[in-house]
């Protein structure tokens, strides 16, 4: 990539009207990140989602809800009841989002061994979000993710919890340059 288009890259600044320049077209049956709004919006996903940790299957449901946030894959939250709640482990520490609000993280314990801070939730969501109570979301790098028969890869950066598939149009945010974004 060209230096200027770098540097154009890291001074734009999305105004809400349009995809930059540098976005790519959505091809046949894809969704630009960039057509996503802000603030985020939650959606049912139709679609079977299934969650392992190692050999054990930690979620699966097709009651999924997805948060799609401008210039982010979605992030696919699953109902706690669908939640195989017996290998969920207290982590330590919280964030917190300017939309949602105070998350707390979650570990999960499986097949004899621990996978370290892999979900989060947010137990008293702001009220725009309060349908995300009562949901889990986790991470596709640090657990196997499932989006029906397409197994998901995480969002670039460490921090976000997105989950990249093929129907995405990017590019998106954790990518390198993106952090003006």
């Amino acid at each position: 990539m060209s230096r200027r288009l770098e540097r154009a890259k890291a001074l734009w600044r999305w105004t809400g009207e349009e995809r930059p320049p540098w976005a790519d077209e959505p091809g046949p049956g894809q969704e630009s990140v960039w057509d996503y709004p802000r603030p985020p919006r939650v959606e049912s996903v139709p679609e079977r989602i299934r969650v392992v940790a190692g050999d054990v299957t930690v979620c699966e449901t097709s009651s999924a809800l997805r948060v799609l946030e401008t210039a982010s894959p979605p992030t696919v939250y699953l109902p706690r009841a669908d939640v195989d709640e017996s290998v969920l482990r207290t982590a330590p520490g919280s964030s917190h989002c300017e939309w949602k609000g105070q998350a707390r993280y979650w570990s999960v314990q499986a097949g004899g061994q621990l996978f370290e801070a892999v979900g989060w939730e947010y137990d008293r969501p702001h009220e725009e979000y309060a349908e995300l109570a009562e949901h889990l979301s986790f991470y596709p790098g640090r657990l196997e993710c499932w989006w029906g028969d397409e197994r998901v890869a995480p969002q670039p950066g460490h921090f976000y919890g997105g989950w990249v598939t093929s129907r995405l149009a990017g590019p998106v945010k954790g990518d390198p340059g993106s952090g003006g974004w």
